[in-house]
């Protein structure tokens, strides 16, 4: 039902080039991927829940922010801020007790990045090959890691998030989903 819900929020944007952009998502593993490895939605389907309480937050920051922002625009930058964890978890295996004292082999999560393009600006250039952003959804999502980019960045996120008040508000609803709901 999730997946269903994402699908038909997307497509309600119109934006052309979205439906190459789901037949992509649909090849990749971006419905079951876990939203981290270890923090936070660190299970199948994380990233897509995650994604999704992520909107949600993120649509009523928007509602009670008094910014005039188009819906298409909260829908594809919270859907999608995370587009760059597509195809960059594997599952590997490694020895653990059970319950019972007794050594198995447990999955867990690794990363398998091949594509090192870095977090949020990596998102833009994933989506911008399938659909055209505006400048207020590539600066939201390029800077909603907020205040985990390096401290050498500090000045550019201030400045970007003075130009581009949504960015602000999608990383704090990315800090919500993250840390009071742990998706």
């Amino acid at each position: 039902i999730m997946k269903e819900e994402f699908i038909e929020l997307l497509r309600s944007t119109k934006r052309e080039g979205i439906e190459n952009l789901l037949a992509f998502l649909e090849k990749s593993d971006f419905y079951t991927a876990p939203a981290s490895t270890r923090f936070h939605g660190n299970y199948e389907g994380g990233l897509l829940e995650h994604s999704m309480k992520v909107y949600e937050i993120f649509n009523e920051k928007i509602k009670n922010s008094g910014l005039n922002t188009p819906d298409d625009t909260v829908k594809i930058a919270a859907l999608l801020h995370d587009i760059c964890k597509t195809n960059f978890y594997k599952t590997d295996y490694r020895n653990a007790k059970n319950a019972l004292g007794e050594w198995e082999k447990v999955p867990y999560y690794t990363v398998n990045d091949t594509i090192p393009y870095g977090h949020g600006e990596k998102s833009v250039m994933m989506l911008t090959e399938y659909i055209k952003l505006t400048n207020e959804e590539k600066y939201a999502i390029r800077w909603h890691m907020g205040f985990t980019e390096p401290k050498e960045l500090y000045g550019t996120l201030g400045e970007a998030y003075k130009k581009y008040p949504i960015a602000l508000l999608l990383n704090e609803a990315d800090l919500e989903a993250t840390y009071f709901y742990n998706i």
